[in-house]
């Protein structure tokens, strides 16, 4: 371990003694890790590490090793310092994530100390039923409640791993020539929507922890944090765990229920100056017909980057035409 890290550490967790005990995961592309330390005489028993390798690694398992990326990837790592230092404080237990414990850098190499999630949310799941899919649509509807109309300073202006303005190189490659045409059209309709939040940018299931009873959730990996229209966290989400068939169902009753949960949580919060005058229901209706358009959104970055990615389904494709056909 780098020495002057290990000093900071031992100081912040007011620790004589740490050792890192297990690697969690791999960044993508090969730009660090997330690892588990134990700590000795301290008030936590262990916590999580996120170090940050900044030189390009060149070893992006697509092949998309560019410029264009290596910067997106270095800006994405500074914004989650910021969200870790200037954010993460104001989410409320209802969207829990990891306690921001410190954050070290030297020279390209960064380190985010955060609460180890082990004890209360120790499962991460590959596969969710239908009231787990609730549980993390709950915790999604409580954190846009909570940034609602926040601007999103030292944040991406437009959160989402896979914007358009990031991704030119996918958008280049792209072969869909009515959706290629359409593109920019599609980025500002959902840009310039009335209603705006924080959105988290990478809401996949595998980004969610879970308690043992199933019941609580908590979310992990703010990179890609940043303003937006909350439906493309939804979009996102439900893609990501659902299969085409399932998506095509649920759709509807999953979208009610987020949007209950967000008006609970909405006009339990009603005293807040940046919510004073929003008319809950204008904001239910704009986000409802933007759905689709986030659907379309993510499907573009697909259909660049990885046309024959699973994700690129049926249900996703038809939502895709509808937009197409209605512009």
């Amino acid at each position: 371990m780098h020495s002057d890290f290990n000093n900071y550490l031992l100081k912040v967790t007011q620790s004589s003694a740490s050792e890192e005990i297990e690697i969690i995961q791999s960044l993508w592309s090969g730009y660090g890790k997330v690892s588990r330390y134990r700590l000795i005489d301290s008030p936590e028993n262990t916590v999580v590490v996120k170090f940050i390798d900044l030189n390009p690694s060149g070893k992006h398992p697509k092949g998309w090793n560019t410029d264009t990326s290596h910067h997106r990837k270095v800006k994405s790592y500074d914004v989650e310092t910021h969200w870790y230092k200037d954010w993460s404080h104001r989410c409320p237990a209802h969207c829990s994530i990891p306690k921001f414990m410190g954050s070290f850098s030297e020279g390209k190499y960064q380190w985010i100390i955060m609460e180890d999630l082990k004890t209360h949310f120790p499962i991460v799941k590959d596969h969710v039923n239908l009231a787990e899919v609730k549980v993390c649509l709950r915790w999604l509807a409580n954190f846009h409640a909570t940034f609602l109309n926040e601007q999103p300073k030292k944040l991406w202006e437009v959160g989402t791993y896979w914007h358009l303005d990031t991704r030119p190189d996918e958008f280049e490659k792209l072969e869909h020539q009515e959706l290629k045409s359409k593109t920019h059209l599609i980025d500002e309709i959902l840009n310039q929507c009335k209603y705006q939040t924080i959105v988290h940018g990478d809401a996949k299931l595998a980004n969610f922890c879970f308690s043992e009873n199933g019941e609580h959730t908590a979310a992990v990996d703010f990179q890609y944090v940043g303003g937006g229209c909350g439906m493309k966290d939804v979009a996102y989400f439900l893609g990501s765990c659902l299969s085409s068939a399932e998506c095509e169902s649920y759709q509807n009753a999953l979208l009610d229920f987020y949007f209950s949960e967000l008006k609970q949580d909405f006009d339990s919060r009603q005293y807040s100056s940046a919510l004073v005058k929003t008319d809950f229901n204008a904001l239910e209706q704009e986000w409802r017909k933007l759905y689709p358009f986030a659907v379309t959104d993510f499907t573009r970055f697909l259909l660049g980057w990885m046309p024959d990615h699973q994700k690129v389904n049926k249900y996703h494709l038809n939502l895709m035409q509808s937009v197409l056909s209605s512009l």
